[in-house]
């Protein structure tokens, strides 16, 4: 028998497809989402929720209240698209070059509003709920700057969710893991100076380029000899910048690198290393490093309890089977920043499919599957009833 949720969510499916194609042909990147706010904000101000604009620059909540509950519930979705060229070759597909929801925001947006609509129409719950649309998740920080802006001042929650969509799973299937969840996430730049000259007279020079290829090499050493194997992480330097010319030796190196760990202690350890490593490699050429931290998002960590509320409401509505334990994995999310500040709470995944064909997020061909928006969606508002009954 259909759960009741379900089925009247059904009337709506259609709906809900266009409205998150229509995200889909109509990109915005992290603080330039001022369409995708102004769609959202309309639509949760025509189903009668009190609107809030504003929180991170482009971010909306909206709060809708039934009853006399006391209890708090914020929902989180973001909205922002990646800066990269789509190539997926759907009907709907991106009409922005260089911009392209290739993570799925499109499909995460519209699941919360497709819960808003039911939630404000049925309003069966008894406290207040917070519908919070977050600016610039992929630059992992718009969620801090919503918190900076006040968020859970403005409005408190007693708990908070959010989910993400996840290839490689089953569709529709539900993933929870207690405690670490997803990683860290450290962004830095290295500045190496030497002493610039021609190729050909490589002893008057001192080599920028040699410098920090020693140092990436170095920073290898980090995970292997530094961390317990027991400990996951990742030290990656994805660019050097480092001249033009072949015959130029080069006075000035820039790289930049991203660091990923799942436990706080391990992070700290690791950011230390690579600026004594960095700095120590380039004295030993007679150079100069200089090491910047760009920006960072802590270890995304879920709250056990309310990980058994998302299994109770999914197992209620799709059945037992709907739900798996899932394994921790090195991706990062700034949500993590918002269950820093408020640990009663929790972050899943919803597979869209775990078909060999099927596009990995931030793939040029990635699509969100819209199978999952209804399941989302009766997620949330499952959520909502369960938690402010």
């Amino acid at each position: 028998m259909t759960h009741q949720i379900l089925a009247a969510l059904a009337d709506n499916e259609d709906q809900f497809i266009a409205l998150r194609r229509h995200f889909h042909q109509h990109p915005e990147i992290g603080f330039e989402e001022h369409q995708t706010s102004d769609k959202v904000a309309q639509l949760l101000s025509e189903w009668g929720y009190e609107i809030h604009r504003g929180l991170g620059g482009t971010g909306v909540v909206g709060t809708l209240k039934a009853g006399s509950g006391e209890r708090r519930l914020g929902i989180r979705a973001d909205m922002d698209a990646l800066p990269m060229q789509e190539q997926s070759g759907q009907a709907w597909a991106s009409q922005t070059d260089g911009k392209f929801h290739g993570c799925g925001h499109d499909g995460h947006t519209t699941t919360l509003l497709y819960a808003a609509q039911y939630l404000a129409k049925t309003r069966r719950f008894n406290g207040t709920l917070h519908l919070i649309f977050q600016p610039a998740e992929e630059l992992l920080y718009g969620g801090r700057v919503m918190l900076e802006d006040g968020l859970f001042d403005l409005f408190p929650c007693d708990r908070i969710f959010g989910l993400h969509n996840m290839p490689g799973l089953a569709t529709g299937k539900i993933g929870l893991h207690d405690g670490p969840m997803m990683a860290s996430s450290d962004t830095l730049q290295i500045d190496v100076h030497g002493k610039g000259g021609h190729g050909a007279m490589p002893e008057q020079t001192v080599d920028a380029t040699l410098v920090a290829c020693h140092i990436t090499l170095a920073l290898q050493s980090i995970v292997s000899r530094n961390v317990s194997p027991f400990d996951p992480a990742v030290v990656t330097v994805g660019s050097i910048v480092a001249g033009h010319a072949p015959n130029i030796i080069n006075e000035n190196v820039q790289m930049k690198l991203t660091v990923r760990t799942l436990n706080q202690q391990v992070r700290e350890k690791v950011l230390a290393r690579i600026s004594e490593i960095a700095t120590a490699q380039a004295v030993s050429f007679n150079a100069t490093a200089t090491v910047k931290h760009i920006n960072g998002s802590p270890v995304l960590n879920n709250d056990p309890e309310a990980n058994a509320m998302v299994r109770a409401v999914a197992s209620d509505l799709f059945g037992e089977e709907s739900v798996a334990d899932v394994s921790a994995f090195m991706g990062s999310e700034d949500f993590a920043f918002m269950l820093e500040k408020n640990p009663r709470g929790s972050y899943f995944i919803i597979g869209v499919g775990d078909e060999q064909d099927r596009c990995m997020v931030h793939n040029p061909g990635y699509d969100f599957n819209d199978r999952i928006l209804k399941t989302g969606a009766a997620l949330w508002c499952g959520l909502t009833e369960y938690y402010l009954r």
